[in-house]
């Protein structure tokens, strides 16, 4: 088996890559993780592994390789009982499971899930695990009291205080013991002890100088910018905290730099410095934008979804709930339609209702590529998505049928009426060429739908082929518009 570290569930080569992540060596990491990630531990029992694969999705995050990191959490959560979960690696898979939660902006879950990591280590009794764990909880609570009213935070910094000494006292590691410093000083100016704070930062950020751990060196320069800020010398706390900034880039994370960016701008914004301000700020927008592009992008739903599978119908189940969904739109694919289709006709049909099917296809969609290029094409794509989720009902099936053409099955809310078809067909018709694309797509062509739109019988093929006759017509006849493919069940009232 490959040597680990006092965390018991983490392969050496693991810790190498963060190593290097924290270094902000992030192309040897990336190498190195490509090297690492499809091992397993042999003989490694289903908490072993379940850390370990969720500790790859972290690392996976942190490389900005979103889908693999999604799919190694999914794997590792199967096997994770919180209820009766009492080895070291389960409370190690938590924290790791927290750190991805509060990556997609879960924050509760994030905090649920690491007090449940601290109770877990707490049983397993193994002092080094332990203290990660409060580490994370301490960390991730700092900054909660950051982001909290200014009356509640200072008993929130009290309690990550509390968490982050009881984990020093434990920690033997030295870059457990680095991490937990730096945490430990933030806490400590969070209640108003500064002397104490600077005293700790400053020894976090000897010993982070000594071993290259870009990561220490941002937390300590953060905080002792924290420091100099509360004691009025702004001058230092500026040059601190663009420190922090630097260092957080050049490790890639998201979530540090947006907190230190936005502290850099506050002390701009005290020393009345508008540049330094202004250029804190972008750095913010930019970071908050690239964690606003990752939600956009579904994957907390994504997750949560492929949380649920896994969790109640194992490996098998959560592979086929994937498989059924678009990953660009978030959609339902064409299998996902297919297989959720004849439940939902049944249950129209028994009820002695007209089931209809709406069937878009955006016009031109090839001149929008060839315009504003593939991604802006993508964008376009995933805002149509959107424009369909809102103008249809829960109950309503929408799905993206292939490349730029989309269906929706209306649900059996949608009653019998012979113009609840059409009448949803030309709100979405309406919502696609109303909106605004110039964020999207700029001053280009905005495209537009063409929709067919059929009823009758309960069965998928015959609905799509007869919706398909109708878009064809609405295509020949100038595109932007409705058209509906006659049905008898209608015409006689069904």
């Amino acid at each position: 088996m490959e040597q680990r570290d006092p965390l018991v569930a983490v392969p050496r080569l693991d810790l190498e890559v963060k190593a290097l992540l924290n270094a902000g060596r992030l192309a040897e990491a990336n190498t190195l993780f490509d090297q690492v990630v499809s091992r397993t531990p042999p003989g490694a029992d289903r908490w072993v592994r379940s850390a370990v694969l969720v500790n790859r999705a972290k690392l996976a995050w942190r490389l900005g390789r979103i889908p693999l990191a999604l799919e190694l959490a999914a794997e590792g959560w199967t096997d994770l009982d919180a209820e009766h979960a009492d080895s070291p690696a389960a409370a190690q898979a938590m924290h790791a499971l927290a750190y991805l939660l509060e990556g997609i902006g879960n924050r509760r879950a994030a905090v649920d899930m690491l007090r449940l990591s601290v109770q877990v280590a707490r049983r397993a009794n193994v002092p080094e695990v332990l203290g990660h764990c409060l580490q994370g909880l301490g960390g991730t609570l700092n900054f909660r009291a950051i982001s909290s009213p200014p009356e509640a935070a200072p008993a929130i910094f009290a309690e990550a205080r509390d968490h982050l000494r009881e984990g020093l006292d434990l920690a033997r590691d030295p870059r457990m013991r680095l991490a937990l410093m730096g945490a430990y000083s933030r806490s400590l100016a969070g209640v108003g002890d500064l002397d104490a704070a600077e005293r700790a930062a400053t020894e976090t950020l000897r010993q982070a100088t000594e071993v290259g751990d870009k990561w220490a060196l941002a937390v300590a320069d953060w905080v002792l910018a924290v420091v100099h800020r509360d004691q009025d010398d702004l001058v230092e706390a500026r040059t601190l905290a663009s420190r922090a900034v630097a260092a957080a880039e050049a490790i890639n994370d998201t979530s540090l730099l947006l907190r230190f960016s936005l502290d850099l701008a506050d002390i701009c914004a005290r020393m009345n410095d508008p540049v330094g301000e202004s250029a804190a700020l972008r750095c913010s927008v930019a970071a908050g934008r690239t964690a606003t592009e990752t939600l956009q992008e579904g994957l907390a739903q994504a997750l949560e979804q492929r949380r649920v599978a896994v969790q109640a119908q194992r490996l098998a189940v959560a592979a086929q709930e994937a498989a059924a969904r678009d990953p660009l739109t978030g959609l339902a694919n064409r299998l996902g339609l297919e297989r959720a289709a004849a439940g939902l006709l049944e249950s129209t049909a028994a009820r002695g209702r007209v089931p209809w099917l709406v069937l878009v296809d955006v016009d031109w969609f090839k001149g929008v590529n060839d315009d504003a290029g593939h991604a802006a094409g993508d964008a376009a794509l995933r805002e149509i998505a959107q424009l369909l989720r809102r103008e249809c009902r829960a109950d309503d099936l929408v799905a993206r049928w292939a490349g730029d053409e989309f269906v929706v099955l209306l649900g059996d809310a949608g009653g019998g009426g012979q113009d609840v078809g059409p009448t949803v067909a030309e709100r979405i018709r309406a919502a696609v060429d109303g909106h605004d694309w110039t964020l999207v797509l700029g001053t280009i062509r905005r495209p537009t739908v063409s929709i067919g739109v059929a009823a009758g019988p309960a069965k998928l093929d015959q609905l799509f082929a007869a919706a398909d006759m109708a878009l064809y017509r609405a295509k020949r006849h100038g595109r932007n518009r409705v058209e509906v493919e006659p049905s008898a069940e209608i015409v006689t009232g069904g």
